[in-house]
């Protein structure tokens, strides 16, 4: 009797389950705009704002930060006080995550001009200078308290935008940045492209510190003004492919030394502001592991129309977005030169669109606007304060229907939005999204303004929405036996998969099964800093009763493929992927990480007879234990040889205290774009780890309280406001302070 009402039920929401497949559903609120965001266990997200008018409070202060419980879909306050507007992320190799810089201590209306109010610290919003601001967050669920460390070092440099690239021994990079800054990191005319009077800094550091001194990479000079968040990712050789304005190079972080790559096409700018959507494709033993890069979007303008620190010249918003793409594959192995193909164009154009790499090998470009940039400003050169046409966003025609690329389909027919539905919330600047571990993307923030405003067109945005890929219409995978910690090269393991987690031939589905690594990474700026997606190679024996056995290989041993840190491990059958199994790749140390040679693997074996019990179109989930986080938690109920999945409807626990009027979030708002049409923008409808392995690095004997409140030395004074143009107005973006020598700092 019980079996037959589970069976039931499980016919009654196997529809509802399948019906999640390419489409958006609400999922909460997150308290704070989701500026950054990066997932830390089977259960949890940081998020993280800029410091701004929150009417939520924490500890007598405007909340700038959350703790997301994915099954339940609820938000946690958390009090980080430096301000970590635009700060780079990185994973470290104990599972924890960094966050490197910021923006220096602002108060209403994004500035530090009310009486009281330093660059170091505001006494109305009570946040702390962030530019040389380090903090570890670890890694935490049910079992494991979340914690972290605000400002535990502080960097040598002051950066905001810098990018952060990890290094094969866990140690991180972290590049360039504004010290003073705003739009672009430049003034104009460009007659100090190094420093620019104390405002650039082109130098870079490591993270733990070293003994070396902060050294000047010439490239941030070379490519002075459009090199923010430098396009960064490490090689097999163990240089660092580096892209920004139009240039390119490879680098060696430990000798400073600089190798030209060809050119960007068509000067086609990447980085921000311009955030063309880049990824590094899956790595393969198909390709032998070697890497290739892929840039699509961004935004064209001439030299000129890109302004300065204050705003650009151009009015953005009039100017489409490319849809051009472009491969490059920095180190070939076949004797080649590198260079820049053309591959298949965007569906539609994008800036501000953002690369998320599914467990099916595919990759999702999702977010952005059709028309301008990232950013926001009052005034453009044209423009007067107050009169921008859509705020203070530089950019419209948000592209609310995401689209999906493979890699390896024939050249034409790579990219696809079929059966894709679209969002009607704009995600433009300060927008984020996030691989969660069963697969489905979190998509989170928007807020192209200068402080909280909920009423502009483009609003301050709250609410957060879960991405169904396609692959959420069929039965997921549910393996077994996977470890806690891989390793480079080394002895192979074997992962379990039952016959319930299939349907059809078990010869069939070990033939298309495939085992990926996925570092979600840090999302900020429609970027995932330090993203990956790698396939382990294995062989499989097929067991009469359906039972098939992955042995599976340990990473290549080489560190630099797949640098030491957290990652997801996924099995994915016939193109459907299992929930992702949290994994920690190496030894969890900064270091050398041990190397062994490959494992020879087993020749398959094969059972013609054997197949998979899953009943076709139904949809399961969990992975050796872990709990779906669809919104829907579903157990499986072994009854002789069938697996029935049983659901409970288990919506998330969210609306605490809702943020944004009715007239935002009412579903019939319309948001116009200039120049097109909004590409879809219409209205829609494990296991865990042991995470005791998981301790914040501290390298400070300095108590958290005496970090927080004891107010950095202030080494600078007012700018001068003749180096800006129109620069009688209070710059949104600009940091009021200069060193007090243009010596080099």
């Amino acid at each position: 009797m019980i079996l037959h009402s589970l069976l039931a039920l499980s016919a009654a929401v196997t529809p509802v389950i399948a019906g999640l497949a390419g489409s958006f559903q609400t999922a909460g609120d997150t308290q704070v705009s989701a500026m950054m965001m990066f997932v830390v266990s089977p259960d949890k997200v940081y998020i993280l704002d800029k410091v701004e008018g929150n009417a939520r409070q924490i500890n007598g202060h405007s909340q700038y930060a959350s703790i997301w419980d994915i099954p339940t879909r609820s938000a946690t306050p958390i009090d980080v006080e430096t301000n970590a507007f635009c700060a780079a992320g990185m994973h470290l190799p104990n599972g924890s995550y960094a966050l490197f810089g910021g923006n220096t201590a602002v108060g209403p209306g994004g500035g530090n001009t009310d009486p009281g109010s330093t660059t170091t610290y505001d006494p109305t919003y009570k946040d702390y200078d962030g530019t040389r601001a380090i903090r570890i967050f670890n890694s935490c669920d049910e079992n494991t308290p979340c914690s972290f460390v605000d400002n535990s070092t502080q960097l040598e440099k002051r950066r905001w935008y810098p990018a952060a690239e990890p290094l094969a021994n866990g140690t991180v990079v972290i590049i360039g940045g504004f010290v003073a800054g705003g739009y672009i990191n430049r003034n104009y005319p460009n007659t100090d492209p190094a420093y620019e009077g104390g405002a650039a800094e082109p130098t870079y550091e490591f993270y733990p510190p070293t003994s070396q001194a902060p050294q000047v990479m010439d490239f941030m000079v070379k490519t002075s003004g459009l090199n923010s968040y430098a396009l960064t990712y490490l090689m097999p050789s163990g240089k660092m492919f580096v892209q920004a304005n139009f240039s390119t190079i490879l680098w060696d972080p430990n000798l400073n030394i600089e190798t030209p790559l060809p050119d960007m096409p068509g000067q086609i700018i990447r980085v921000y502001p311009a955030s063309g959507a880049n990824a590094m494709l899956p790595l393969t033993p198909s390709n032998n592991y070697t890497p290739t890069i892929l840039f699509c979007g961004g935004q064209y303008m001439d030299d000129y129309d890109w302004g300065n620190y204050s705003y650009p010249f151009a009015d953005t918003w009039t100017l489409p977005a490319s849809s051009d793409c472009h491969r490059i594959t920095p180190e070939p192995t076949d004797g080649s030169s590198p260079a820049y193909v053309q591959d298949d164009n965007l569906p539609i154009g994008r800036t501000m669109g953002q690369f998320i790499a599914l467990p099916d090998g595919t990759l999702l470009v999702i977010n952005g606007g059709q028309n301008g940039t990232a950013g926001y400003a009052q005034s453009t050169l044209t423009v007067a304060p107050g009169a921008m046409p859509f705020g203070e966003s530089l950019a419209t025609g948000p592209v609310g229907q995401p689209a999906i690329y493979n890699p390896n389909a024939p050249a034409g027919s790579r990219w696809s939005t079929a059966n894709l539905g679209s969002s009607n919330i704009p995600r433009l600047y300060h927008s984020s999204a996030l691989l969660l571990p069963d697969g489905s993307v979190m998509v989170a923030g928007s807020n192209p303004n200068i402080d909280v405003n909920l009423t502009t067109i483009y609003p301050t945005t709250y609410t957060a929405e879960y991405f169904y890929p396609p692959y959420f219409a069929a039965t997921r995978p549910v393996p077994q036996n996977i470890p806690e910690t891989l390793s480079y090269g080394g002895n192979y393991f074997d992962i379990t998969i039952p016959p319930t987690s299939y349907s059809g031939a078990a010869n069939d589905a070990a033939d298309n099964t495939t085992i990926w690594l996925i570092r979600p990474g840090f999302t900020t700026h429609a970027m995932n800093m330090g993203q990956r997606i790698l396939e382990l190679n294995h062989t499989y024996t097929v067991e009469s009763n359906g039972t098939i056995t992955l042995h599976t290989a340990q990473l290549p041993a080489n560190p630099n493929l797949f640098q030491p840190g957290p990652a997801m491990l996924f099995v994915t059958i016939n193109g459907i992927p299992s929930n992702g199994t949290f994994v920690i790749i190496g030894n969890g140390q900064f270091g050398d990480q041990p190397t062994s040679a490959v494992s020879v693997l087993p020749t398959s074996v094969r059972v013609s007879s054997a197949s998979g019990s899953a009943p076709s179109g139904s949809s399961n989930s969990g992975s050796d234990g872990s709990s779906s986080h669809t919104g829907l938690i579903i157990g499986a109920v072994v009854a002789g040889i069938a697996a029935v999945g049983v659901v409970g409807a288990v919506f998330g626990v969210c609306l605490a205290r809702r943020r944004r009027s009715a007239a935002v979030a009412g579903s019939g708002q319309t948001y116009p774009a200039s120049g097109g049409g909004l590409g879809g923008f219409a209205g829609r409808e494990m296991r865990s780890s042991d995470s005791s392995a998981f301790v914040p690095f501290r390298q400070s004997n300095q108590s958290d309280a005496a970090l927080m409140h004891s107010p950095y030395r202030d080494q600078f004074e007012p700018r001068a406001s003749s180096q800006f143009a129109q620069s009688a107005e209070f710059d949104p973006y600009r940091d009021a302070y200069l060193p007090h020598s243009s010596t080099p700092r």
